[in-house]
């Protein structure tokens, strides 16, 4: 399994899980804050694994290759949208290996949600879990547009953008960014893409109070990828959460832009200068 690496290569290994659609460049918006924080932030390409693995030797194989980069020493681990639950299941089978968990504009179990909760792309999510071929297929045309329109699957996916997103998808090189993301995503890694949606529209309520990790939770008030109701959920489920942070007019990505330098700030390695 590849990875892709940034920060200080001599840090503290950080391991961040990226959303979905996701990428491991994502983890590159780290750069300059985790080399000022003596970090190493770490982001294994998951979409490569094979996609018909079972949802426990998936996350076993995860668990299994931090511990094999990382060695004897603790590590962290940072959670985006969909990779959050990937993050949970990760830091429950590491246990004592993580320090600290952090989860950014963070998904909780659907079927956890109050009736009239509203969370975009809840199409999506319908389709795969109750018509997997289906949504197989609308991924596989989304490949197709990140081939050939890379622009329009962006507007496509930023259509419903609230808060601050709505500025940030206007911006030349968010745009550029995320494309090439999209482009990675569905172009080389689609299979990948569908495991871990259709792992995260399943029932998985019964993982997060065995996650005893250190846990502190970043969400935008405006998120509506990511209703707040899903940050609420995982307080009030998961027995080690030391805090929720809640950023007013922030939604989906302006949170994870604003939460970076704040999150490399808080696991600075001692003895940084």
């Amino acid at each position: 399994m590849n990875v892709t690496t940034c920060g200080e290569l001599q840090g503290k290994h950080v391991f961040y899980f990226h959303g979905a659609p996701g990428a491991t460049q994502e983890c590159l918006i780290f750069d300059q804050y985790a080399q000022a924080a003596n970090l190493r932030i770490v982001c294994l390409d998951r979409f490569a694994l094979d996609s018909h693995i079972n949802a426990g030797d998936y996350y076993q194989t995860l668990a299994d290759k931090i511990a094999s980069i990382a060695g004897p020493g603790a590590v962290d681990i940072i959670g985006f949208s969909i990779g959050c639950q990937v993050a949970i299941e990760v830091s429950t089978l590491l246990a004592d290996r993580v320090d600290n968990l952090h989860l950014v504009s963070a998904v909780a179990p659907l079927q956890s949600l109050e009736p009239g909760i509203e969370v975009a792309g809840a199409s999506v999510f319908a389709l795969a879990a109750k018509l997997p071929v289906l949504f197989s297929l609308l991924s596989y045309w989304q490949s197709l547009l990140a081939l050939f329109a890379p622009g329009l699957l962006f507007k496509m996916l930023f259509a419903s953008a609230k808060g601050d997103d709505l500025a940030l998808r206007e911006q030349a090189d968010f745009n550029e960014f995320i494309g090439g993301i999209l482009i990675s995503c569905f172009s080389k890694r689609v299979k990948g893409y569908i495991r871990d949606v259709r792992h995260f529209v399943k029932p998985w309520s019964e993982v997060l109070p065995r996650c005893h990790v250190n846990t502190t939770i970043w969400h935008g008030s405006s998120d509506n990828w990511s209703p707040v109701a899903m940050a609420t959920v995982l307080e009030a489920s998961m027995p080690r959460v030391n805090a929720l942070h809640l950023f007013d007019s922030l939604s989906h990505y302006s949170c994870l832009y604003q939460c970076v330098p704040l999150i490399c700030e808080r696991l600075k390695k001692p003895g940084n200068s």
